[in-house]
């Protein structure tokens, strides 16, 4: 075992002696599923871990005592909470099961660890206030859509122009969670700026053609089925990156998304400079929203959308805090 695995050169990559290589396999098999990218990244790092936590042993000779022992030494010496030791566990029986095909029988004195309970974090309406006052620019509406629209951070720095909907007050969110797609509200309060920051989004956009870039991201193999898309206005981001990508692994010189850190750090700061307390970030200003909905102005079809999506049917002590104001902004202003 080696004595400093984290500090250890990654040496998976070499231990298949012929055919696609085990990281290679794994990849394959994810994407065929298809897992998010997310996942496989975590996957593909947790199996790196365990095999260089073994000496570069090949998974296909190690079974279910290296997995016990790895998960211990997670759990013992790295003290990891009790997601990542569920995260890593379901990373390597996924390695076994999908794609080595092998059973490595119980996995002893290693059950699943147990997640606690969290108390969610809720802002008050003034804390709210504050926050958003302590952002400007892009990441203002961005978290202004988190709030109003109930968006997770990934999903809205990877909207499209084509996913926004003025007309019907609405936006369009592509492969969600479960790679299903939804429809949630565009507020009010954001429809002046953002059509602002579309403007000089297209300004860029034009530029970049004039400069012969102008090319997206796009999905899957989209750019095969449409060679067209990726320099069509539709397409782009709507919180492109500030730089083009040129990396030739990515493919042509394309523009991606705005990094989740630039988000990240700004809605920091705005609590730093809010004086709160209170454990905030993003995902904290998006969950808000499930307590002070703040619907307004939707089509009837967008609320029914909604309010299937929050649970609002849920009636007597089970009941979020706030469905009943859910109901009432539905009946009075969405009818």
């Amino acid at each position: 075992m080696v004595d400093n695995p984290m500090n250890t050169a990654y040496g998976a990559s070499s231990l298949a002696p012929g055919g696609p290589k085990l990281l290679d396999r794994v990849r394959a098999v994810m994407r065929m599923r298809p897992y998010s990218r997310r996942t496989e990244i975590a996957y593909i790092d947790w199996i790196r871990r365990y095999i260089v936590f073994h000496g570069k042993r090949h998974p296909s000779g190690m079974g279910a005592s290296e997995i016990t022992a790895f998960l211990s030494w997670l759990a013992v010496e790295r003290r990891v909470s009790a997601s990542t030791q569920n995260q890593a566990l379901s990373a390597l029986l996924f390695l076994y099961r999908e794609v080595l095909r092998i059973d490595v029988g119980p996995i002893d004195h290693v059950p699943r660890a147990r997640t606690p309970e969290k108390v969610p974090v809720v802002l008050s309406r003034e804390e709210v206030g504050r926050v958003m006052r302590g952002l400007d620019g892009t990441p203002w509406l961005i978290v202004a859509l988190l709030y109003g629209a109930g968006l997770r951070l990934q999903e809205c720095l990877a909207l499209r122009i084509k996913d926004i909907d003025f007309d019907q007050n609405q936006v369009v969110i592509r492969r969600g969670k479960g790679q299903k797609d939804r429809l949630t509200v565009l507020p009010a309060v954001v429809k002046e700026r953002l059509a602002v920051h579309l403007r000089a989004v297209k300004s860029t956009h034009e530029r970049d053609l004039a400069a012969g870039d102008g090319r997206v991201v796009l999905p899957f193999a989209f750019e095969r089925k449409s060679p067209h898309a990726a320099t069509d206005w539709r397409w782009q981001f709507v919180f492109p990156a500030g730089r083009i990508c040129r990396d030739p692994r990515y493919g042509s010189p394309s523009r991606y998304h705005l990094h989740k850190s630039v988000v990240q750090k700004a809605v920091a700061n705005a609590a730093r400079l809010a004086g709160t307390t209170k454990p905030l970030s993003p995902h904290v200003m998006r969950s808000v929203s499930a307590w002070y909905p703040p619907f307004k102005d939707c089509q009837i079809s967008t609320a029914i959308a909604l309010v299937r999506r929050r649970g609002v049917g849920v009636c007597g002590r089970d009941a979020r805090p706030g469905c009943g104001l859910v109901r009432l902004a539905v009946a009075s202003r969405c009818a």
